[in-house]
């Protein structure tokens, strides 16, 4: 009887599991592309905005800085902004990011938090980071047979290959910015190389100097903020 309900509990997990990828598909296109969202009065604001394939800083409107995860960031239903930022964001190009399967999985407090996903083999890379708390693989995420395992407050982006061919190829697009002119980290995997898209600061971004990047992060440095596209 055991094993009966048992059985019966993993198939609605596969049902609902498999069901899951067509109504996320569904609920982001009944969002906008793009979207201006202003913090007013220093207030934290939410924007809705297809966040399926990742977002990024289209234009900035404010003299306040609006540096991610510190003055702006992105959840499942959108983007919001705090402390004066006010910009105009707008959904990843579907050709930089292609048929993707991302998974979002959070550490809260710093907790062990697991996500589960069907994997079958399939590989798992980090995309981007979404909190300031680093995610290293090994040390804050790691991969079970069917989970992606989080913490120490790594809250990430991850995206799931196919189990014959792998990730989709061609580029994705991040954003890293370097705020009070110090150095930061932004964690992604990176497996062929790293290729500034377009500066967003005054401040110059060069590289070796004030951007960088090796298999787990690209760095930005001296006020430096840029949109680089990872491979």
């Amino acid at each position: 009887m055991l094993g009966s309900r048992a059985g019966g509990t993993w198939i609605l997990f596969m049902l609902a599991a498999s069901a899951w990828p067509a109504a996320a598909a569904a609920r982001a296109a009944d969002l906008p592309e793009q979207v201006r969202c202003e913090s007013q009065d220093a207030r934290r604001v939410h924007c809705p905005i297809d966040t399926s394939r990742g977002v990024v800083l289209s234009r900035q409107l404010s003299q306040n800085a609006c540096i991610r995860e510190a003055d702006w960031g992105v959840d499942s239903r959108g983007v919001w902004v705090a402390r004066g930022c006010r910009a105009e964001f707008r959904a990843v190009p579907a050709d930089l990011s292609g048929a993707r399967h991302v998974v979002r999985c959070e550490s809260r407090r710093a907790r062990v938090e697991s996500c589960p996903v069907i994997l079958r083999g399939a590989p798992v890379r980090l995309l981007r980071e979404l909190a300031l708390a680093p995610c290293r693989r090994g040390e804050s995420w790691e991969v079970g047979r069917n989970e992606i395992r989080v913490s120490r407050g790594c809250k990430g982006e991850f995206e799931i290959g196919d189990p014959e061919t792998g990730f989709p190829p061609g580029p994705r697009l991040l954003e890293c910015a370097s705020r009070d002119h110090r150095r930061r980290s932004c964690g992604t995997t990176v497996e062929r190389e790293v290729v500034l898209v377009r500066q967003l600061s005054s401040a110059a971004c060069v590289e070796g100097v004030s951007w960088g990047w090796d298999a787990e992060r690209v760095w930005v440095d001296e006020g430096c903020r840029a949109e680089f596209a990872v491979e």
